[in-house]
């Protein structure tokens, strides 16, 4: 039986592929390409939009790790039944679905909210991975151009906003473990403990970098400008539209009961040790 995997070759897969093979798993890596050569996993074709082709990924798993891609709320949507479907037909031994900090309260809705609604109807074994914001956002080139260039590190939050942050490293740590501990069920908090503001992101970018680095607030209309080039035009203003609620909100902490750390014995990267892991 393989572990299944979405988006084996972005952010988030990539990690989870690399992690489950280093532990001598078997592995098939989903991609849009049967061509795709990906280390340590075989590739299957698969396309979000096709819930014929997930159900055929999905039978005979021993585990999926699933998360929605970037992309239009409509899109969004139609995968999430997609991934539903598939999942109710194949049934897999295990899911682990990363909601990518989008929200799961039903009363908010959305597609992470219908997938992880619809996850904990299906009958399938399943731990929903709910980090807040992730560290590889810092990499993006108006955040990290501006730390070398400037020693100013702008991002779009208060800077008295404490944030739980995490890297995609802790999620593929996190997504081995619930793939072990199938007794661990429901939502996983994963982020550092307790919350850290954006001066303390930029302290520990300036003692990585051996330079004084100071945070900046931007707001969500200047980040949408800087990462439309990037992301394109409607993803773009559709994270300047979370970030914008975000503004009025107290902060973006994980909640210690239901974090990776009691759960799982798992504790996420400091900033400092994910600088390093990744060689900034």
């Amino acid at each position: 039986m393989t572990y299944v995997i979405h988006g084996a070759t972005g952010a988030q897969g990539s990690p989870v592929v690399s992690a489950l093979a280093a532990a001598g798993k078997p592995v098939t890596a989903v991609t849009r390409n049967e061509h795709t050569v990906v280390d340590g996993a075989r590739v299957v074709a698969a396309a979000y939009s096709s819930a014929a082709d997930l159900t055929a990924a999905y039978r005979g798993a021993a585990g999926v790790f699933v998360h929605l891609p970037v992309s239009s709320e409509e899109d969004r949507q139609i995968f999430a039944g997609n991934i539903l479907t598939a999942v109710r037909a194949a049934r897999p031994a295990r899911v682990v679905f990363s909601t990518s900090g989008f929200p799961i309260d039903p009363a908010i809705g959305g597609a992470a909210a219908t997938l992880a609604a619809g996850l904990a109807d299906s009958g399938v074994s399943h731990a929903v991975i709910a980090p807040e914001l992730y560290l590889e956002n810092l990499l993006m080139p108006y955040v990290i151009d501006s730390v070398r260039e400037r020693g100013v590190l702008p991002y779009a939050i208060r800077a008295d906003f404490p944030v739980s942050w995490a890297s995609h490293l802790d999620i593929a740590d996190v997504a081995v473990a619930l793939f072990e501990r199938t007794d661990v069920t429901g939502v996983v908090s994963v982020g550092q403990y307790p919350a850290i503001t954006g001066p303390d992101l930029a302290e520990a970018f300036g003692t990585r970098l051996g330079r004084d680095v100071v945070f900046e607030p931007i707001t969500p209309e200047e980040m949408r400008v800087s990462i439309a080039p990037l992301l394109g035009e409607g993803a773009a203003a559709d994270v300047a539209g979370v970030y914008q609620a975000m503004s009025a909100m107290p902060g973006r902490s994980i909640a210690p009961e239901s974090s990776a750390q009691k759960l799982l014995g798992v504790t996420p990267r400091t900033t400092s040790q994910w600088l390093a892991d990744i060689g900034v």
